[in-house]
This record gives C-alpha cells, structure tokens and sequence, in this order.
C-alpha cells in the first residue's frame, strides 16, 4: 500500500521521485506562488513541478528558499522540475535555456528536466541537449512532456539516454490507456498534469461523488488516489492550505478493483489541454 507522503517511485536510471508533488501552471501573483509553495513543503510536499513559460520561476524559486528554511531541510530533500519551452528547442538554445531556468529559481541543478512539447522537426536536438546536461551531472534526470506514442517511437530511434518521464495531461475523463501502455513497456514514468482537469466538471462526476461518499473522501482525493493506485505520479495544482493538505490526505485507503475499474470506465479522450498532435505554439 502506497501509504504516506514520503512514498518515491525509482525511474529507470535508479533516482527515486515522490508520487505526489505540487504543479504551479498559471499562478502568476508572485507572492501568491511563493506563499503555496512554503505551505506544500511545510505539510510534506517534496516535489515542485514548474516550467519556463509559466513565467514564475523567480517565486517558485522564492517560495522554495523559504520553505526549505521554514521546514528545516536542504535542497537534497527537494525534487525540483523544470521544462524547456517550444522556442527554445535547439541544442546550444536548450542548454542556454537551462541555465537561465536555474538562475531564476536560484538553485544549482534540477532534479528533473523536460521537453515541454513534442515541436516536430526540433525536439530531438533539444534532446541531444538534454542528454549532454545529463552525462555532465548539471542534472538528476531527463524527460519528456506531451509525447504521444510516435512521438516517444521516433525519439527512442536516436537516444542515446532514455527519457525517466513523459508528463502527460491524464484524469479520469483521459486516460491515456495507449500512451500508458507504451511507457510501462519502455519503462518511461506516466506523469499526470492537471490530474483533477482544472476544475472542468471532473469533481461534479455523480460516480465519482458515490464513490468518494463511500470512502468518506472529497472526489480530488479519489481521483489522485487513482493515479497513486495506477503507478502515476501526480502534480496536483493549488495556492488554498486547505486544499493542499487535502491532496495530501490519500494515504490512509485503498480504492478496490470495483472502484478502479468505474473509474476508468469514465474515460472519454476529452482533453483540457491542447492536443500533442495539433498545437501551433
């Protein structure tokens, strides 16, 4: 049983990543950003989920130094991600991008490193960056974001280093049975963003509802309680102390195989977020 906040997954090149971590997308008050972050790694949060193009790394970076000093820990204790964005995919751009990524949120390294978006034409230079800022240990690992299954096809053709993560938007509404299944087989880590479908319907689910009055659980619990169950690491978003230590609270229960399999019925490929295949950014 998955049954505390310190409970890590070990991706394939033998660094362990904790299952549940705080994502920032689109929390653009600065004091707002820094002040989530020292609440999420107060009450145990050890994984901050960021990007460049959410233009916030400098609070992100804030509210880490804070709640480092807060909590009593070190950096060591943190798992900090990052992602190139689009108009950065190049070899010398990515690295360059790298660098400025850590400048802003004022750490040494990254734990963790993606490929936002799979740019077609582009992605597999910003790849061979990756691997270069890996074999020189500037960081702990490497990954990719939004890859379809052709996608993570075409890229493993010329790796030389395997991605450790594919960040995929996943909920109960998306459940990625095809790209899952590509990564269990290649041992690629299935992370979700916007596990809860930023608040578009997904909680109003009458089954969903049944089923977290069953468990005496709010929905978001049971559904990030599903990806914990389906060996998906999730990066729920929130700034509310409240709602932070609710995502949290999913260590004392287990979904039951009848439980589960309603969920994945709830599966209709709908996405919130744009589709890997047709995006023009």
């Amino acid at each position: 049983m998955i049954n505390n906040m310190n409970s890590t997954i070990t991706l394939n090149n033998g660094i362990e990543m904790p299952r549940l971590g705080l994502g920032v997308f689109r929390v653009e008050d600065s004091s707002e950003l820094i002040n989530a972050v020292k609440v999420a790694i107060k009450n145990g949060y050890r994984s901050i989920d960021g990007a460049a193009i959410y233009g916030n790394e400098e609070a992100m970076g804030e509210g880490i130094r804070e709640g480092i000093k807060e909590a009593g820990i070190s950096r060591e204790d943190l798992f900090i991600t990052s992602k190139v964005w689009n108009a950065d995919l190049g070899y010398e751009s990515t690295i360059a991008a790298y660098e400025a990524s850590l400048n802003r949120l004022g750490v040494d390294y990254l734990d963790l490193y993606l490929i936002h978006w799979p740019v077609e034409g582009k992605y597999k230079e910003a790849w061979k960056a990756l691997e270069y800022l890996y074999k020189e240990g500037r960081v702990r690992a490497i990954g990719v974001s939004n890859f379809q299954v052709h996608h993570l096809q075409d890229l493993l053709g010329d790796a030389e280093v395997k991605p450790v993560i594919n960040q995929i938007e996943l909920h109960p509404y998306l459940s990625q049975k095809n790209v899952r299944e590509f990564c269990e087989e290649n041992h690629i880590q299935v992370e979700a963003w916007s596990p809860l479908m930023a608040g578009n319907g997904l909680l109003e689910n009458e089954i969903l509802k049944e089923i977290a009055k069953k468990y005496n659980k709010t929905v978001a619990q049971i559904v990030l309680r599903w990806d914990l169950q389906g060996q998906v690491v999730t990066i729920p978003k929130s700034t509310n102390e409240r709602r932070l230590i609710e995502n949290i609270d999913i260590f004392d229960f287990n979904l039951n195989k009848v439980d589960i399999d309603k969920i994945d019925s709830l599966n209709q490929d709908l996405r919130v977020g744009p589709d890997p295949d047709n995006f023009d950014f």
